[in-house]
């Protein structure tokens, strides 16, 4: 068996492995406002990032099945807090909903508060093995973006980046996305090289991004 034949098995059996994981139980456990609320670090995490209407809360909702599990809203900013969700019975992992970032109209102290939020758990948190970062494939990395991977790099917390309504671009400007997207991270310390296209309407690159967070909290 050569090397490329060996990680598409491997890959397989991450699907496989991640889609019964995915499929029992995932609950809401707390929103976190002050770090003072965290939860205790009981077992590993995978946080998602992205800025303001990028789609986090679909990704999560269609990524755990459940239509209900984030909330959605056309009101951009709304999250701001932690908001912390328990996966499998008994426990194996969380999912981190992280505020979304970059929302032009955010009052300065909101986003002073968020900056100082975000940026203490990345620092402090033991437990926290990659943190996802959605961007849009309509627009690719724009300067809050690299703002946030600037602040991953600087915390040296491993993260990926997911690019989000994958569905909503022709091939061929996907395909230049994902390159563009590569080439920005590829000097990033702390950047994964490997970038998943995903859409919560149509499924495309949910059964990826569910093996890459098992994975992550798996083998960290």
């Amino acid at each position: 068996m050569n090397e490329q034949e060996s990680t598409g098995q491997d890959l397989a059996e991450w699907i496989e492995e991640a889609r019964k994981v995915f499929a029992g139980p995932i609950t809401f456990l707390k929103s976190a406002p002050d770090l003072k609320f965290l939860p205790d670090m009981a077992v590993n995490e995978v946080a998602f990032a992205g800025r303001s209407n990028v789609g986090k809360s679909s990704l999560l909702n269609a990524l755990t099945g459940r239509n209900g599990l984030a909330r959605t809203s056309n009101t951009p900013g709304r999250t701001q807090e932690l908001n912390f969700f328990d996966v499998g019975e008994p426990l194996r992992f969380r999912l981190v909903d992280m505020p979304g970032y970059g929302y032009a109209r955010a009052p300065k102290d909101m986003v002073r508060k968020w900056r100082f939020l975000v940026n203490d758990y990345l620092r402090g948190r033991a437990k926290l093995k990659r943190t996802l970062v959605l961007i849009d494939s309509r627009h690719g990395v724009k300067d809050v973006d690299a703002d946030m991977l600037d602040m991953l790099d600087a915390a040296a917390v491993s993260y990926r980046i997911v690019l989000t309504k994958a569905d909503k671009v022709k091939a061929s400007h996907l395909a230049q996305v994902i390159e563009n997207t590569a080439q920005a991270i590829r000097k990033r310390p702390a950047a994964h090289p490997d970038i998943i296209a995903t859409s919560s309407e149509k499924g495309m690159g949910l059964p990826e991004l569910r093996a890459a967070v098992l994975e992550s909290v798996t083998q960290g």
